[in-house]
């Protein structure tokens, strides 16, 4: 594989690229690309966590770069989720949460075993570079600035909060540099971290990425989209704001019926779609074509089969968003219709993560998840 072809397999299916030249560089440069992303180990783990972050992992791997998975358990108590329960966190961390991932990775048709999981607490355990590293990046950021780095925790600008959280944006670039992490990748909602990381590169005096001619660098940031809830908006939403509005409407576990989560039986999955929003010729705010655009289609050989009786247009196989958001748009394609077949395409796609939790160890791990986000 070249640098072009290597380029745009790293690219694809891809929001932004902060920065795509200095990405091409280091390919030309012979650089090796180690790779991260960070989870806060939260809940069950949906379509947007799985499907669409492994789905890139897939592409990174393939493009020869080393690929971690970290297990952010002291991010994840800092921002109180399952309790704040450090041990229960960390349990979940190395049982659900990495078996989770994995089966997301079976689904989008890539080598689970070829990713590394990385737990928080076994980084930074007797770790006083780490240590350094947050208190350098710390040094180099305003109060103001951590103050509005919060959204990336899910929190909204302004609102009040205890101490710990000002501590996570810094924790998450420290993440980055100790483990010489070249690619930070996440979804958009992480964007505001990796800007830091990106912005302080330059001034750090711990753990500074080095090239092999022992030039500073920053990482680069890759993120792919955020794909949209099945709820109803709240609002009016268009192509205009659906990028200001995206934290409010994305899939989210906190709203089980705006999620498929990777492990749902066919049963549920068609159950929670054909219950979604999906206004008539309305391809601005529609989770169906939307879904179908970054989880069908950008699967290899990827195609949305629709079946309907010949007195509504007889069965019709989609291969592009353009060919499906144009039929839709001219209402040659009925919302029924796109419901069932992106529920069917799903069941299919999701098929080996239901097996994967069907191994006794690994579906008591699924039943303790579950039993937990029932209680808390």
């Amino acid at each position: 594989m070249n640098t072009e072809e290597k380029l745009e397999l790293i690219t694809r299916n891809t929001e932004e690229v902060l920065v795509r030249g200095e990405l091409q560089k280091l390919l030309e440069n012979g650089e090796k690309l180690k790779h991260y992303i960070g989870f806060e180990i939260s809940g069950k783990i949906h379509l947007g966590t799985g499907l669409m972050s492994m789905g890139k992992v897939k592409d990174f791997l393939e493009s020869g770069m080393d690929c971690t998975v970290f297990l952010a358990d002291w991010h994840t108590w800092i921002n109180d989720k399952l309790g704040g329960d450090p041990e229960l966190i960390k349990k979940i961390a190395v049982g659900y949460f990495k078996e989770g991932m994995k089966a997301s990775m079976k689904c989008v048709g890539g080598d689970p075993e070829k990713i590394k999981y990385v737990l928080g607490t076994e980084l930074y355990h007797n770790n006083d570079t780490y240590w350094q590293t947050v208190v350098d990046v710390a040094k180099n950021i305003s109060l103001a600035r951590a103050m509005r780095s919060i959204t990336i925790m899910g929190r909204k600008e302004g609102e009040s909060v205890d101490f710990a959280k000002l501590l996570y944006p810094a924790m998450q670039v420290a993440d980055i540099f100790i483990q010489g992490v070249n690619i930070a990748h996440a979804g958009m909602d992480q964007r505001k971290a990796h800007v830091v990381a990106k912005e302080v590169a330059m001034k750090l005096k711990i753990r500074p990425l080095r090239d092999k001619k022992n030039n500073i660098y920053s990482p680069i940031a890759i993120h792919h989209p955020l794909i949209l809830g099945l709820q109803k908006p709240a609002g009016v939403v268009t192509k205009e704001n659906l990028k200001e509005v995206l934290s409010e409407v994305k899939m989210s576990k906190s709203i089980p019926n705006s999620a498929v989560f990777i492990h749902d039986s066919p049963e549920e999955i068609k159950k929670k779609i054909l219950g979604a929003f999906c206004e008539v010729g309305n391809v601005d705010y529609n989770p169906l074509t939307e879904w179908a655009k970054h989880l069908i289609f950008t699967r290899e050989k990827g195609k949305l089969e629709v079946k309907r009786p010949e007195k509504f247009g007889g069965d019709i196989d989609y291969y592009t968003s353009l060919e499906l958001e144009k039929d839709f748009v001219e209402k040659r394609l009925h919302p029924m219709d796109l419901k069932n077949a992106v529920a069917e395409a799903l069941i299919k796609i999701l098929e080996p993560a239901r097996k994967h939790f069907e191994q006794t160890k690994v579906r008591k791990m699924k039943e303790e998840m579950e039993s937990i986000t029932l209680t808390r």
